[in-house]
């Protein structure tokens, strides 16, 4: 037989096993869900989204004004706040209070009232991802094209993936900390975006902002050590390829979201602290150089006005 032949059995082999793995694998509750049956119309979305915001987006903002959008964004984050405080109550409720175990907690793929309501917490976080692509959108419409970092971008595309995977495949279970944590997380958040499209009133109060990024790097730390944990427990029955797989998507982000403070933050007030202090020193060294017989306007203690003497209140 032709090798060539050979390879290409053995690769529809190997394609055959992986593609009946995820379809015999998948979740038989969700999957007549919205946007849960097949991955083609999140592709369709994300790649629609990376087409506007990185390339579409900014041509069309070019030689147009910024939109001002305040009272959109104010009603499109209090939205947020709403399901993200909706989504840490599904998520305490429906497992992590009092029905999950925080060292291994196996997908619970059963019809039983608990099981569904955590399964239907996981849907409605996939779908909250979806929506949270307009963040970017409204930065782009904004020309606020800075704000469209790899960071964000890399973040607002990954998570919806993610969030497909959980509803397809391990709607429940050990990696649903992470979905509460973050929501948690989502609520602080978007309550500052909510805050800061009211203007300048509200904005000068707004000094939290870097707290964001700290609780957010905090965050990913405690979804590493909780997923790490499966590996080192042979009798956890939660998947230890997707364990893993959270775990390295936490340490990308702890690196990311690192680094993103220390250039925002750590440097930039180094550079400040840098700037002020030079300027300092020049003026100091504008006043050493002054003449020695310069003299202040005004030092006497009193003027002549018409032949009195008054003295300077």
């Amino acid at each position: 037989m032709n090798p060539d032949v050979q390879i290409s059995e053995s690769s529809n082999g190997i394609l055959d096993r992986v593609m009946k793995f995820f379809v015999d694998n998948q979740d038989e509750r969700t999957k007549e869900w919205f946007l849960s049956g097949s991955i083609t119309p999140l592709i369709m979305i994300l790649v629609t989204y990376l087409y506007f915001c990185l390339y579409a987006g900014p041509r069309y903002m070019a030689k147009r004004k910024p939109f001002k959008l305040e009272n959109v964004l104010i009603a499109y984050n209090a939205v947020q706040v709403l399901l993200s405080i909706v989504l840490v109550y599904e998520g305490v409720e429906g497992g992590w209070r009092k029905h999950y175990n925080y060292s291994c907690q196996p997908v619970d793929y059963s019809r039983n009232p608990i099981a569904m309501r955590m399964a239907r917490a996981v849907w409605m976080y996939y779908m909250c991802k979806v929506v949270e692509l307009l963040d970017t959108v409204f930065f782009v419409l904004r020309k606020k094209q800075n704000q469209v970092s790899f960071l964000h971008v890399y973040h607002h595309t990954l998570m919806p993936i993610c969030g497909f995977i959980g509803v397809k495949y391990f709607a429940g279970g050990h990696g649903t900390l992470l979905g509460v944590i973050n929501s948690f997380i989502h609520v602080c958040m978007y309550a500052y975006y909510m805050l800061a499209a009211m203007g300048p009133k509200v904005q000068k109060y707004l000094w939290w902002k870097r707290y964001l990024t700290v609780m957010q790097i905090v965050q990913f730390i405690i979804v590493f050590f909780h997923t790490v944990q499966v590996q080192f427990q042979p009798n956890c029955a939660y998947p230890k390829s997707i364990a893993a797989l959270l775990t390295l998507n936490a340490g990308l982000f702890i690196y990311m979201f690192s680094s993103f403070y220390v250039h925002s933050y750590i440097r930039k007030s180094n550079a400040a602290a840098k700037r002020t202090a030079k300027t300092g020193e020049e003026n100091n060294n504008q006043l050493e150089c002054k003449p020695k017989d310069a003299v202040e306007v005004n030092t006497r203690p009193a003027v002549e006005v018409t032949g009195e003497v008054k003295k300077d209140l």
